[in-house]
């Protein structure tokens, strides 16, 4: 029995069948696999722009095997354009917003399938918590990423608009040249060119086994994706008659995969809270410490933008996801799992040998013997703290600064653009009050660390914060501190000049202070959580701590 036979047999169905005709369907159409298409399209978010065109032909390929494909919609933020104003409170909340109007919809219906069309940031594990709440058969088929831009022979990318305008600041670069990078540096459709939140989650779908090879990789407005969007409708039909649902590919160690793709990446720290998510709705058991197990034996074996100049373009043409996969096969790092191909990951990897070695580097000559991505511990970080160590240079390893206190990013780009940093000591920038509950939505940061960068004070300032950063960050940056501020987490009891330990080898981040001193800060003063009057009000007070998924428990 068909799922869609809920609306279309029997004498009682009548009705549905007549409101079925009202779409235009045809008597023979009822016996064919009802598919739904989750769109995110928008005209907000260059991402997502061109999904009309995308999901044409992913209907194409539905028709063609023999599927009735019905599109509905979801909302998607950018959050470069929802970045350092109230809007990025938004962000995160949106992707509980989205798993949940998804669930909504297909719960409505009565599909068979489901083919998720997503491309930016929250979106993608937006439509991941969907999937694993409905265990339907499932695939995903992103939009693709964006070219980079180019200046001259300097490849370019969101982030190099944000770090301009720290030189800028800086006095380092003329406003003609600000001009000429911000006019340059996104030149077509498509989610940001470099290994940040969405592209890095489109990546790890591969790793999950629920999208095509190239899923995460192959450029937006190549030919290429246009024959994948094809193939998908012929893919979902294929599920959908073995009965492969989402839960049968979406497992503990398919997770692993995509953990240990993530931390040979060096891909985005909001990851790792994307994936604690969808593990809550998969009920798969996943946490913090298995990102620290997995950590101790991958190494880092791409350094991408924003990490480095090279756009994810690069990192397609050199093998992609999996050629990558191929090569932490050689270490036995990559689990053997059902895939949505009749074939499963480690036959459908087994020969895909890697194109450029200085993009993806070979197993036993890799980018670094330490993974991309780490958890911190320590005294500031009891339940833990999240760094790109991919992308920190090898004098940050160990940082020792005195403490520089903000209760907003705002404050903070302030202080940054008003102070010289010459012959200064060593400084931590806090940021707090940033997280689920204290930040209202644990808003991202990209101009602080930004201007940290394009202002070359990166090897005297760190930042640490109970909040969260964009992928396009880097740097010694350090987010998802946990306990937050607003859970009298001992981020909450810095003071200004108070010394601070990191020490990424160790994995520690510590307050350097007496216990007697510890103890007459640490009064009760929980922070009163905000108020909007919104939804966002709903998500600040039912999510869950950052440390654990950040989405709203069931």
């Amino acid at each position: 029995m068909k799922e869609s036979d809920k609306l279309v047999k029997g004498s009682l169905r009548a009705p549905h069948r007549s409101l079925l005709y009202a779409l235009g369907l045809e008597s023979d159409d009822f016996n064919k696999p009802f598919i739904g298409i989750v769109n995110s399209f928008n005209e907000t978010v260059p991402g997502h722009t061109h999904l009309r065109q995308v999901v044409e032909h992913i209907k194409e390929g539905i028709y063609k095997n023999g599927g009735i494909p019905f599109e509905f919609n979801t909302i998607a933020i950018c959050d470069g354009l929802a970045m350092n104003h109230e809007g990025m409170s938004y962000s995160l909340a949106s992707r509980q917003l989205i798993c949940d109007s998804v669930v909504v919809q297909a719960k409505g219906f009565a599909f068979d399938g489901l083919v998720f069309v997503p491309n930016c940031d929250k979106v993608v594990p937006g439509m991941m918590m969907a999937a694993a709440k409905l265990n339907l058969p499932s695939i995903f088929m992103s939009g693709g990423p964006m070219l980079a831009g180019k200046l001259d022979d300097e490849k370019l990318s969101l982030t190099s608009v944000f770090e301009a305008v720290g030189a800028y600041q800086n006095e380092e670069l003329s406003a003609k040249v600000l001009e000429e990078i911000e006019t340059s540096a996104c030149p077509t459709c498509g989610s940001c060119s470099g290994m940040y939140t969405a592209n890095t989650m489109n990546c790890l779908s591969e790793a999950l086994g629920i999208a095509l090879p190239g899923n995460g990789s192959v450029p937006a407005i190549m030919s290429k994706r246009i024959r994948m969007y094809k193939k998908s409708g012929k893919v979902i039909l294929y599920l959908v008659k073995n009965n492969t649902k989402f839960l049968d590919i979406v497992t503990k160690k398919s997770m692993e995969n995509a953990i240990v793709c993530d931390l040979a990446m060096a891909g985005s720290t909001n990851t790792i809270l994307h994936l604690l998510g969808l593990a809550k709705y998969a009920n798969i058991d996943l946490s913090l410490e298995d990102f620290e197990r997995l950590s101790n034996k991958t190494y880092q074996l791409t350094k991408l933008s924003p990490a480095s100049n090279i756009p994810i373009e690069d990192f397609d043409s050199a093998g992609g996801m999996y050629s990558l996969m191929n090569e932490l096969n050689k270490e036995n790092l990559i689990h053997d799992t059902k895939t949505i191909l009749s074939s499963s990951l480690l036959e459908s990897i087994k020969d895909h040998e890697i194109n450029n070695y200085e993009i993806i580097h070979p197993i036993n000559n890799p980018v670094s013997k330490t993974s991309g991505l780490s958890i911190l511990r320590g005294n500031l970080a009891e339940h833990g703290a999240v760094i790109k160590t991919g992308a920190i240079s090898k004098s940050q390893m160990y940082f020792k600064g005195y403490a520089q206190v903000f209760e907003n990013e705002q404050s903070c780009v302030n202080y940054l653009q008003q102070n010289n940093f010459n012959n200064k000591d060593n400084i931590v920038i806090v940021i707090r009050n940033m997280g689920i509950k204290g930040g209202y939505g644990m808003p991202e940061m990209l101009s602080p660390t930004s201007l940290i960068k394009g202002m070359n004070i990166g090897d005297k300032v760190a930042l640490i914060t109970d909040g969260r950063f964009s992928g396009g960050s880097n740097g010694l940056v350090i987010g998802h501190i946990s306990p937050e501020a607003s859970e009298n987490g001992l981020i909450n009891f810095i003071e200004n000049n108070d010394l601070i330990e990191i020490d990424i080898a160790q994995r520690s981040l510590n307050l350097v202070i007496s216990q007697n001193d510890l103890e007459s800060r640490m009064t009760c003063n929980k922070k009163k959580i905000k108020q909007n009057n919104d939804y966002l009000d709903i998500y600040t007070r039912l999510a869950i701590n950052s440390s654990e998924g950040g989405c709203i428990e069931e």
